[in-house]
């Protein structure tokens, strides 16, 4: 999906501004921090307690055997000049120096790219990893884990080729037989087995690129189908007036909403399940209300979408499917 990135004004709003935390709730760590759990404390022997004593006849704890330690692990950036090892795994990071005051640390789709003052040692540099480690290969590790996600879901436009639908699976299939493309949704289906397929009118000996381009075709129908349904559902709710729909394939945005009625969304939204779709469609329409995301903004779609978290959360965490 493409989502062009946009800076954030009152007539291009992102759905991923925090909502306000309740009155009485603890405030959560910042996103993408790099945040470290408190390490548990040992106990207090001046405490004075002790420990039971064992009844006649029970089996004595279990003793825990030695942890296993992970297999190291080799983290290479692609311009790599220097190499370290932080807690037994080998990184290799790409160093710059420039005019900065402290040293910075990067950790990107490529790896982990550090930038230090000119004046700063690289025994200096090479502490200050150290004393990251745990911060640098946990980064390390979710980029990896998404390289692979996203590897994952890069299609073969192929006969039999799968992809989510309204976050169910719906198989491709080439018939010939039909015109354009038709949607099977009938019957229960086996458990694990998709239940959807989508009859594509194209030879067995179509290309890549035609199968691509038929299925998109398809999915952008259906995206403006049910947007122009749900839109008219929640704006009755809401008591907002949408004067203008367009369907969007913006990089980094999966909706917007404009002062003068005007709606986009993002047509790879049919990928998700319903009430994920509901939720981007409400958030858009509720800024007809209020274009900003004050309090009285998410009081707005919460009244209509009273669990909008749980939808909202989906957006960040699922992978879609690649198209390229």
């Amino acid at each position: 999906m493409a989502r062009p990135s946009l800076a954030p004004d009152r007539r291009q709003l992102s759905l991923f501004d925090e909502a306000p935390t309740p009155a009485g709730a603890p405030a959560a760590p910042p996103a993408g921090r790099g945040v470290v759990p408190a390490a548990d404390t040992a106990p207090d022997p001046a405490a004075g307690t002790s420990p039971a004593r064992p009844r006649a006849g029970a089996k004595p704890p279990a003793v825990p055997g030695p942890a296993v330690a992970a297999p190291p692990l080799r983290f290479d950036h692609p311009r790599a000049q220097r190499r370290v090892s932080l807690d037994g795994h080998t990184v290799g990071y790409e160093f710059r120096r420039g005019k900065r005051r402290s040293i910075g640390f990067v950790v990107g789709a490529e790896g982990l790219s550090v930038s230090a003052p000119r004046w700063v040692a690289v025994q200096e540099v090479e502490q200050a990893l150290q004393a990251k480690a745990g911060w640098i290969l946990r980064k390390l590790h979710e980029q990896r884990e998404r390289a692979d996600r996203l590897q994952a879901a890069r299609i073969e436009w192929r006969d039999g080729t799968s992809l989510p639908f309204l976050g169910d699976t719906v198989i491709v299939v080439l018939d010939p037989r039909v015109t354009g493309a038709v949607l099977n949704a009938g019957g229960d289906g086996l458990p694990g087995v998709a239940r959807m397929t989508l009859h594509v009118g194209l030879p067995q000996s179509a290309t890549q690129a035609q199968i691509r381009e038929a299925v998109q075709s398809w999915l952008q129908r259906q995206a403006r189908r049910i947007f122009e349904s749900r839109c008219e559902h929640f704006a009755q709710q809401l008591g907002v007036r949408v004067r203008r729909l367009s369907i969007s394939s913006a990089a980094t945005r999966w909706g917007s909403a404009s002062a003068d009625g005007s709606v986009r969304l993002n047509w790879r939204l049919v990928h998700f399940a319903m009430p994920v779709i509901d939720y981007v469609v409400t958030h858009e329409l509720a800024h007809l209300r209020e274009m900003n995301h004050s309090s009285a903004f998410w009081e707005v779609v919460r009244s209509v979408l009273p669990d909008y978290e749980r939808s909202r959360g989906a957006l960040r965490t699922e992978v879609l499917p690649s198209f390229d």
